[in-house]
Order: structure tokens, then sequence, then C-alpha cells
């Protein structure tokens, strides 16, 4: 299930006292293994199992004693954001940062709701990672200065989380009847729940929608 674990040895072995154990969740694996060699350069980190699927992450956080998750948001199988929330219901003392490319203010809210700890851009200097890594072991909560901002600005995701999931469905270009069968609702829902999308996005079609709520983070 891990995919090119770094650490071969008993995965119950705690490593070095003060050694922070790390779960890397990234499905680009450049940028994995770029992630992975940066973080194994500070003396107190090491990067003990990567996995390249949302999906993976509960069973190889559970496969390997790690102190600190760190989940991309865009992966497939299941997205960061929803790894998050089933890492804090079944193992909850497990510190969790979340990792971005797009900084959008939704996102930085979703996380927070999903029970993250830090959330961080990917462009972030590496010691700053570190860094992040090593404060909410303390207990501390870590968030990017600028999306912070940007998300207080921005103000609440408007969307319901039966309008999110209608607009979510309703990208690959399914029809209102489509829809319907898939999400178990009558057609006239799924009007109505596009409907208020729409208008709550400022949009002026459901496409238009969906690119705004992507944009913002929303979906």
């Amino acid at each position: 299930m891990n995919d090119l674990p770094v650490r071969p040895d008993d995965p119950d072995d705690p490593g070095p006292a003060g050694t922070v154990r790390v779960l890397l969740a990234e499905d680009q694996s450049m940028v994995r293994e770029a992630l992975a060699a940066l973080l194994g350069l500070e003396g107190d980190i090491e990067v003990v199992t990567q996995v390249a699927r949302g999906d993976e992450v509960l069973d190889a956080a559970r496969g390997t004693a790690v102190d600190v998750a760190l989940l991309d948001i865009e992966m497939p199988g299941m997205t960061g954001l929803e790894a998050a929330a089933l890492l804090r219901r079944e193992l909850p003392g497990l510190k969790i940062v979340i990792l971005t490319t797009f900084g959008r203010p939704g996102y930085l809210r979703r996380a927070m709701e999903a029970g993250a700890d830090a959330f961080l851009v990917k462009d972030a200097p590496a010691a700053q990672l570190a860094d992040a890594v090593r404060r909410v072991l303390r207990g501390e909560r870590v968030i990017d200065p600028t999306l912070a901002a940007a998300a207080l600005a921005e103000g609440a995701n408007p969307l319901t989380d039966r309008e999110r999931a209608v607009l979510h469905a309703s990208a690959d270009g399914s029809t209102n009847a489509e829809l319907a069968t898939a999400l178990h609702l009558s057609q006239g829902t799924v009007r109505n729940y596009l409907s208020t999308a729409i208008q709550k996005t400022g949009a002026r079609n459901r496409a238009e929608a969906v690119r705004i709520a992507r944009d913002k983070g929303w979906l």
C-alpha cells in the first residue's frame, strides 16, 4: 500500500529519540521526492512513509508509527481534505499539515473544518515547512498568513454541502436527469440546487459556477 517506503525496518520502532516521524502524501512523484529530501536534511525530522493517493493515507498511518501527516490537497482516490477528516476521526492524536499549490481561501476554511493543524502553500521555504512540523507537535496551529488574511476577506463558503455536492457532480457535463439518478434526487431538486449555486457564485451558468467555486476553493 505504501509507495516508496523510506524506512524498511520495524514500523513500530519510534526511531532516534526526538525524531519526528512523518507520513508524506503527494501524487506527483518528483514533488514528493523533493519534499522528502528537503525534510530529510533536518536532523530531527524523518519521512518514514510515502503514498501517492489520498485513499492510501489512513492505512499508511495505521501501518507505520508516525507523528505528523503532510497531505497534498489534490490527489486521486481521495482529496487531502477528505483524508484529513478521516485521519482526525480515526487517529485523533496525529498532527495534520495540509500543503497546496493553490492559495485558495476556501481551501483554508475547509482544511480547518477537516481538523488540520497547519495549512501551507508548497512554494513556502523548506525551513518554514520544517518549522510548521515542529510547531504542530507543540500544539500550535500554523497558517500561512497571506492565506489567512485572504480567507477573512473572502468570507465563508456560501454553498451548502448539498449545493456543493450537486455542483461538483455537474462538472463533467452530466444532465439534470443523470445527476438526479446519481445523487438519488429528483430532477426538480437538482435544478433548484444548481440554480441556487449559480446565484450564490454570481455565475451565468453551471460551468461558470463550477469554475468560480473551484477558484475560490469551495469545491
